[in-house]
């Protein structure tokens, strides 16, 4: 009994040291991508990619993982919204371009069970939105012929928005 009541104390010491101090705020801010913002991105990629003649879908997520937009082209494929969204979200969930995503997890490597996750998506066309360092979304392109051409929308629609991010 003596070990126990020494492990719950050594455990509520630990426990006590990590709460924030008085002084310390209670909240904290971050910068959240606006929806005009994200749908801008959105209608780049999308346009980038009508004009290398391919029809995609578009996804942009916030921060948090949350679609923010949306967008299909009217002839790309039925299973390019989900992927488009499990591309954005993933490279927002792991902080690392799909395409950088590719390697590290194939059969036999480390990182091969990511792949078994929910929701990921492992082809290219996943990428960060970045303000100033600080992630603040990610764009997800589904439907071009290569996933390399899905990188190259994304960085079209990223491209777009990059004035408005360093602002």
């Amino acid at each position: 009994m003596m070990k126990f009541k020494a492990l719950a104390a050594g455990a509520a010491l630990a426990i006590g040291s990590m709460a924030a101090s008085a002084d310390e705020p209670a909240t904290f801010s971050f910068p959240m991508l606006l929806p005009d913002v994200a749908l801008e991105a959105a209608q780049a990629a999308l346009e980038h990619c009508r004009g290398l003649g391919a029809q995609v879908a578009v996804a942009v997520v916030d921060r948090g993982g949350n679609t923010q937009v949306m967008l299909r082209d009217r002839f790309a494929g039925p299973h390019t919204p989900d992927t488009a969204v499990g591309k954005a979200w993933t490279a927002l969930s792991f902080r690392t371009n799909t395409t950088d995503l590719i390697g590290i997890s194939q059969p036999g490597q480390s990182s091969s069970a990511i792949r078994d996750l929910p929701r990921v998506v492992v082809l290219g066309g996943g990428m960060v939105i970045e303000q100033a360092g600080t992630l603040v979304g990610g764009i997800g392109v589904s439907g071009a012929p290569s996933g390399d051409m899905d990188d190259v929308c994304a960085e079209a629609g990223i491209a777009q928005i990059e004035m408005r991010l360093a602002m």
